[in-house]
């Protein structure tokens, strides 16, 4: 087992001048030097098997007992030269300070064979210069349910940071997971992350509020070297094209959770990556009856600022955020604004895209948006599943709209039945529509099902994944990383992943709502 390493985060921008895990304000200085914290008994439980194709690795290397040190965070491979990063951020609307990457721990920046870059960082190997009083190490928990979604995202289409691998620790880490006075001990467990970059808008949040202009330039024109090589020109209008970049796949991020029903729960500045990838995998949930103003954080429970339906608006106001902290490196706001007017172009014309994609339309007009938003009312009165509402919708027969389609999708029956007028008009109305389109039938239930997935990392089945891990058993675990791997096709003998979430789960902990705690 062998990496090629270029650490350019490294050798290219200034670093701490103190070494280790000493908690400090870190000045002028966008990485600390330190070393994973050695834990008792590192297994590998679980892996990707894509990404370790992508790095180059083997079975015997996912099955070596090296392996397994170097990820557990007891080894370091020849070229690997391990840190922890410098941001700060807005979290929970507020300026925050100094963050930094608390208990993740990058290991080098390793390049495949096509000479495609991935920063490998471990999440749970100790703790940082960052760590703010925190242990540094993760629980079994939460990570299960960082390395299942970080796959399962990936193969619905959705821009995200991947997982290489999960290792169990054999210690067990004290945590309270609803800071309600009632620690316990947890196994502990290490995810293995894979991006080509972990670069957030609070990496230019903290040189801003620290007025080190130099520093702040000096990560920009990095980030546009290294991540975004396809960006000509210079100055002002380098930084404009690639600011309006940053909008534009932030946008499309948006839009694509909000097509499958994805609540990442703690949007927070330090949580969005300038590649407009998923990053982060907190307190995330699936929407199951759909909720526009559900959010699956019980931090954020009062205020909600996070909800599903808010997330578009979240992360323009947080773009609004990083073109602040990037204004020093303009003359005046023009170009910012023109960047933020991209994301709202972008994310209007993705909405629309998926519009036409989901109702299985060849193009969406202003009517398809009313149509969709007609769906959801009903949705939401119904009590309906977003998930099982929108893919019943490939088996629809305009000749015959019956709401039997979907009858089996709500989970109240005094709510479905009330809410059944609506969905009467609402089919009629569908199936007019479709029969001007002049998308083929065939081709229409292909469209629609390319695009409202089977099945969905539920809260309730990654629970259920956790409870028999803790008990030594990650046969689910397994299952699930396949099962998502597939996500638009039916599989066979699989249904029982696709079901709604059981009564059981709705108010239990890990199935409904979680904490930041991890």
């Amino acid at each position: 087992m062998s990496f090629e390493f270029d650490n350019a985060f490294l050798r290219e921008l200034p670093g701490d001048s103190e070494s280790g895990s000493r908690l400090r304000q870190v000045e002028g200085a966008y990485w600390s030097s330190v070393e994973p914290t050695p834990v008792a008994a590192p297994r590998v439980v679980a892996w990707s098997a894509e990404m370790a194709q992508t790095l180059g690795l083997g079975e015997a290397d996912l099955h070596s007992e090296r392996f397994a040190r170097v990820f557990g965070g007891n080894a370091l491979l020849d070229g690997m030269q391990p840190w922890a990063s410098n941001y700060g951020g807005h979290q929970f609307g507020v300026w925050a300070g100094q963050l930094g990457d608390g208990r993740a721990i990058s290991l080098g920046e390793a390049l495949d064979a096509r000479g495609q870059r991935w920063e490998l960082q471990l999440k749970g190997a100790g703790p940082t210069p960052y760590s703010r009083g925190a242990d540094g190490r993760a629980v079994l928990r939460s990570s299960i349910r960082e390395f299942l979604c970080s796959e399962a995202m990936h193969h619905l289409g959705i821009p995200t940071t991947r997982a290489l691998c999960l290792v169990e620790t054999g210690e067990a880490v004290v945590r309270d997971m609803f800071y309600d006075g009632h620690p316990r001990e947890e196994p502990g467990a290490i995810v293995c992350r894979v991006s080509p970059s972990f670069i957030r808008f609070g990496h230019f949040e903290l040189p801003y509020a620290r007025n080190d202009v130099a520093l702040l330039r000096q990560l920009a024109d990095f980030t546009i070297r290294r991540d975004f090589p396809q960006l000509r020109g210079q100055g002002e209008t380098l930084y404009a094209d690639w600011f309006g970049e940053i909008c534009e796949r932030t946008a499309r991020l948006l839009a694509h959770w909000m097509r499958v029903g994805f609540v990442h729960g703690v949007m927070n500045t330090d949580n969005m990556s300038i590649l407009g990838l998923t990053i982060d995998y907190g307190p995330y949930g699936w929407i199951d009856d759909y909720d526009p103003d559900w959010t699956p954080n019980t931090t954020d429970a009062t205020r909600k600022r996070y909800r599903f339906g808010q997330q578009p608006n979240v992360a323009w106001w947080n773009l609004t955020r990083l073109a602040s902290a990037l204004s020093p490196l303009f003359a005046d706001i023009a170009p910012l604004q023109a960047g933020l007017d991209r994301y709202v172009a972008a994310w209007e014309a993705a909405d629309r895209a998926n519009v036409a994609a989901k109702l299985g339309l060849t193009r969406a007009s202003d009517e398809d948006l009313a149509l969709r938003d007609g769906l959801h009312a009903w949705m939401r009165a119904a009590q309906a599943d977003m998930t099982l509402a929108w893919r019943a919708l490939a088996d629809f027969r305009p000749d015959a709209p019956s709401p039997d389609l979907l009858a089996g999708v709500c989970y109240d029956e005094n709510s479905r039945l009330a809410a059944e007028p609506a969905l009467r008009d609402w089919l009629e109305r569908y199936a007019a529509r479709l029969r001007e389109d002049p998308l083929p039938d065939a081709q229409r239930r292909d469209r629609v099902r390319a695009s409202n997935p089977r099945y969905v990392l539920r809260n309730y089945l990654a629970q259920e994944a956790i409870d028999r891990a803790e008990q030594g058993d990650y046969a689910l675990v397994h299952e699930l990383l396949e099962v998502m791997r597939h996500p638009y096709d039916e599989q066979p003998g699989r249904e029982r992943f696709a079901h709604k979430r059981p009564d059981w789960a709705k108010q239990r902990a890990g199935c409904s709502m979680l904490s930041c705690s991890s």
